[in-house]
């Protein structure tokens, strides 16, 4: 009967994916790179959501909710900063995007006006979060590991 558990529980263990954890280091720069998002978001972006006029809320009110439930999510992520990944990815996917779809062909037709380059500084500060992320980890993750069953 302790053969049928040993080979049981060799089984199970050969058969489950290899998990190699961070760092407790790069764990606390993964809860540094949230933090700088939920607070830079929350001194930034939710003054506006708590007092904004109706002309801001038709222009920017979508885009000021969406940055306000980001910086919120992205709190979660000093708590749960593995778990929450992917709002790291998402915040350097949209600026990537952005700054290359959006800024960098205004700044070659040399239509950079005042107010977008504001915006193309305060959208740049995303190289802060680039080396705190764990991009290694992100491929195995991601990339190499299978994926969920569809059904």
């Amino acid at each position: 009967m302790g053969t049928i558990a040993t080979t049981i529980s060799r089984t199970d263990v050969s058969a489950r994916p290899e998990r190699r954890e961070l760092s407790l280091l790069r764990l606390y720069m993964l809860r540094a790179a949230y933090f700088i998002m939920a607070a830079g978001l929350s001194v930034f972006v939710w003054p506006s959501v708590l007092r904004h006029t109706n002309g801001f809320a038709v222009a920017h009110g979508a885009e000021t909710a969406l940055l306000a439930g980001l910086g919120a999510v992205a709190a979660l992520g000093i708590r749960y900063p593995v778990k929450m990944l992917p709002v790291l990815l998402f915040e350097v996917a949209w600026k990537a995007i952005y700054l290359v779809a959006f800024a960098y062909p205004a700044w070659s037709a040399h239509q950079v006006t005042p107010a977008m380059a504001e915006e193309i500084r305060a959208v740049s500060m995303v190289v802060i979060l680039l080396p705190l992320i764990p991009w290694r980890f992100i491929f195995r993750q991601y990339v190499l590991n299978r994926g969920e069953r569809w059904s």
